[in-house]
Order: C-alpha cells, then structure tokens, then sequence
C-alpha cells in the first residue's frame, strides 16, 4: 500500500508516519534523505540549494523503485503540496492520502519557534491550496503531535 503523507511544514508528518510505519516498510522524506546527504555538523533541516537538488534527484529514484514494491510493502511517502499531476499518480497507484494537520494556529507558532520564512511561506501556500479543495465528509487530520 502507498502512503502519501501531506500537510504544511511542522505539522508532525514525520511523526505520524513514525507512529505507522514498521522497519519493514518503506519511508520517503526529503529531510531524512537531506540529512543523509549533508555533511558532518549539517543543520538538522538543512536547505542548502546544492545538497536540495541532489536529495531531489534521490527522492525521485526511491519513489519510482518504491512505487513498484506497494504490493510488498507498504511506502510511506511524504508530498508536502502535491499538485494535479502528482495526485493522478497517486490515485492511479491506489494510494492513501493523509493530511496531517494539527491547524493553522499551531502551525504559525511552531514554524516562528523556528524563525523560518521559508517554511511560513510554504505553510500559506498549503492553507491556500487547502482552502480551494472541497472537503471530504472525512477529513484525515491529525492529533496534535
């Protein structure tokens, strides 16, 4: 089964995913991937442009081998803002979205605990592209991680 695991940045997907996924299954997170790549004393969440567009390249190759392994394994991929053509894929691959969000309110105040525009500013987008979709009869939310 493949696991598409969305929500604005701090919203505890890796957290959730943490909480489902065994040691069997198959997990890709561009910043687990980043952080594999970045050098010793590399910051945490790291953004370097040069070291982005490698982890890209990586969490490209592992979706297209995981992508043919979901009927082994259960992938878990987390896809922050999917945009129509990545959501066909997923839906002709049969796979399960989940939008982690704890709300926007407790998103605000995590992303500024962090200081980073960057975030605030893909955190907005999410809210925004959010506010456009029609809203399932059950949304698939979060608890607050």
């Amino acid at each position: 089964m493949l696991y598409v695991v969305t929500g604005p940045p701090a919203a505890g997907k890796s957290s959730w995913i943490q909480a489902h996924a065994t040691a069997r299954d198959i997990v890709i997170d561009l910043d687990l991937i980043t952080r594999a790549l970045s050098g010793p004393g590399a910051p945490a969440w790291s953004q370097d442009p040069t070291i982005l567009r490698v982890a890209h390249k990586a969490r490209y190759a592992a979706m297209d081998a995981a992508f043919q392994l979901c009927d082994k394994v259960d992938v878990y991929l987390i896809h922050t803002l999917p945009n129509a053509k990545a959501m066909a894929k997923y839906k002709r691959l049969q796979a399960k979205v989940v939008a982690v969000d704890p709300g926007e309110a407790i998103i605000t105040q995590r992303i500024d605990a962090m200081r980073s525009p960057e975030m605030k500013a893909v955190a907005t987008k999410w809210y925004s592209q959010r506010a456009r979709l029609p809203r399932p009869a059950m949304p698939q939310t979060s608890r607050d991680w």
